[in-house]
């Protein structure tokens, strides 16, 4: 029944999304060009509910034969306002804290539905419980997760395919620790987000918009929280490598503006995607090799969990110099910020003199 479930909802999102497109255009969502934006036409950007409405019909068929947990109710419930609030600011084009206060109101109700982090385990024995914290943390994780997908969706198909390859390892993961919820939820959303790509990969017919983008941040920040929430500290980590390249991005956007002295919240068109591309590669080679970033950060992620706490932090630390290398020599943060390859070098040159 799975299997007629991912079969149903990718053809469905193929089907619905020449309909949603319309939509846009009668309701009045679309993005308009502009001097940040790579796009130089006008394009309709209510994608995310072509993804929704197929993930919907995924999960209704599984009901059917298999019902789920409680929780899948919780998680519909929050995904609809989320999903209700990208529309608005679709069509609308709300203000940053309406938007934010949709993520808060949407997170709020996951958190009191019973989907929290509540404790974890500690590496060498023990428990760390977090008490009165566990609210306030399971918001602050899903509002980070929700925006950060949001932030990466700057060139045709790069928000969705990231999505799909993040969902596709938090599946596959689920798959290993026999979590069927999780399993099932990733997998409709990738068959779903697969059929919207139909329309949504270079050249794009359609946007995800902020319905996509906040909903798909939403659907895997929740996922990551019910895959791998009360566990080790080592495990914790695994749900953001899976999201390497989103927060990567997010975390040096706010280096970068710190370090030019820019406001956190300026936008800007230094994003990896836009620094691939003045580096010369195509629209379609950028998304694609940052699909291949993703999915190595997956791989990453499967190995990060199957290794020891010791092997754990040694693949971390791998992780983490090659991702600093990686930002300075494409100058995500500024073409001037290079100090460990400075480091690497002088290091190197003192090595030559010896």
């Amino acid at each position: 029944m799975l299997l007629f479930a991912l079969v149903t909802s990718f053809i469905f999102a193929m089907l619905i999304t020449p309909a949603v497109i319309k939509a846009a255009h009668s309701l009045g969502a679309v993005d308009q060009p502009n001097a940040r934006k790579v796009h130089l036409k006008e394009m309709p950007r209510l994608g995310g509910l072509s993804i929704y409405l197929a993930f919907i019909i995924g999960v209704a068929i599984v009901q059917l034969t298999q019902p789920l947990d409680f929780d899948l109710y919780i998680i519909i419930a929050g995904a609809t306002i989320i999903l209700l609030t990208g529309i608005l600011d679709d069509i609308h084009e709300i203000t940053p804290l309406m938007k934010l206060s949709g993520q808060i109101a949407a997170a709020l109700l996951i958190a009191l539905g019973g989907i929290q982090l509540e404790f974890i385990n500690l590496p060498f024995g023990g428990t760390f419980e977090f008490g009165l914290m566990s609210i306030p943390l399971t918001v602050f994780w899903i509002v980070a997760i929700t925006n950060s997908i949001n932030l990466i969706d700057g060139l045709d198909g790069l928000a969705s395919g990231v999505s799909a390859i993040a969902l596709a390892t938090i599946g596959f993961m689920a798959v290993l620790m026999g979590n069927t919820l999780v399993m099932v939820i990733a997998f409709i959303l990738v068959a779903g987000i697969l059929g919207f790509m139909r329309y949504n990969f270079f050249p794009a017919k359609i946007f995800m918009g902020d319905s996509g983008a906040l909903f798909l941040g939403f659907m895997i920040s929740i996922l990551a929280l019910q895959g791998f929430k009360n566990i080790t500290v080592i495990s914790l980590i695994i749900p953001l490598i899976i999201l390497g390249v989103p927060l990567s991005d997010t975390f040096f956007a706010i280096i970068r503006r710190r370090f030019n002295k820019a406001k956190i919240s300026q936008a800007d068109k230094s994003h990896l995607h836009h620094c691939l591309i003045n580096l010369g590669f195509t629209h379609r080679q950028t998304v694609l090799l940052i699909y291949s970033m993703a999915a190595l950060f997956g791989v990453f992620a499967i190995i990060f969990s199957m290794s020891t706490i010791w092997g754990a932090i040694i693949v971390g630390l791998l992780l983490f110099v090659s991702i600093e290398i990686a930002v300075e020599m494409i100058g995500l943060v500024d073409k001037s910020y290079r100090p460990l390859l400075n480091f690497l070098r002088i290091a190197e040159k003192q090595q030559n003199k010896s």
